[in-house]
């Protein structure tokens, strides 16, 4: 691979945010539930800025600052968190105690998994456990969604943001379930390999990030604004 397409695919977590963040300038009328996508959208950036410097820049930061691993931990937590308050915010009837025992089920997990088995703050490597448990869940909520819809026999499914949204999430999760449970193992025998392995992960959220810029076009099924 070049090394100019190398680049650009490393910094594709900074400069595919600015897609549907670029848009939206342009399209500010949103309908309330997209708020927590946009809120996350803005974390991201900051989030992902700062692991991107990191990573090319990081002989220019002191020891304790030149891993970014933590904060892709970070990003993870936001992540969850901003998704499952869109998919609780949805106008959905069904599943309504399934999406709040996810929640519940992300808070018990995440202070199990780094009181136990994982350092949140681990300078050689992610959390693999967090980024597959979190895909896993999102998973779970994407196919909740799209059964509420069919329950409710909604006829116009593809016209609302919220199924791009949830199918650029659902493409998202997916496609970086086995990345993310795998990629630590693959760190820890072969860096090469993880290195382009993570090349998937950066372009499904390119196509993640395509999609929220779909869902900002509208048309909207609810007029409620931000």
């Amino acid at each position: 691979m070049s090394r100019l397409l190398q680049f650009i695919l490393d910094w594709s977590e900074v400069w595919a945010l600015l897609i549907p963040l670029l848009v939206l300038l342009f399209k500010r009328e949103q309908p309330d539930f997209l708020k927590p996508v946009i809120i996350y959208l803005w974390l991201a950036l900051l989030i992902n800025l700062v692991i991107d410097v990191i990573m090319g820049y990081k002989v220019y930061f002191p020891n304790w600052l030149q891993s970014n691993n933590p904060y892709y931990n970070i990003h993870s937590v936001a992540r969850f968190a901003c998704f499952s308050v869109f998919f609780m915010q949805l106008p959905q009837t069904s599943f309504v105690t399934l999406k709040k025992l996810l929640a519940i089920s992300s808070v018990l997990f995440i202070l199990i998994n780094f009181i136990f088995f994982d350092n949140f703050f681990n300078p050689k490597h992610l959390s693999g456990n967090l980024l597959a448990a979190e895909a896993y869940l999102l998973l779970v909520y994407c196919m909740q969604y799209y059964l509420s819809e069919l329950r409710d026999e909604n006829n116009a499914l593809a016209e609302g943001p919220d199924f791009w949204i949830v199918t650029g999430l659902s493409i998202y999760v997916v496609i970086n379930f086995f990345v993310f449970l795998f990629y630590v193992p693959m760190v820890n025998t072969d860096v090469d390999l993880a290195d382009k392995i993570w090349n998937v992960h950066n372009i499904a959220f390119i196509i993640f990030c395509i999609f929220i810029t779909k869902a900002f076009y509208g048309p909207f099924r609810n007029k409620f604004t931000i």
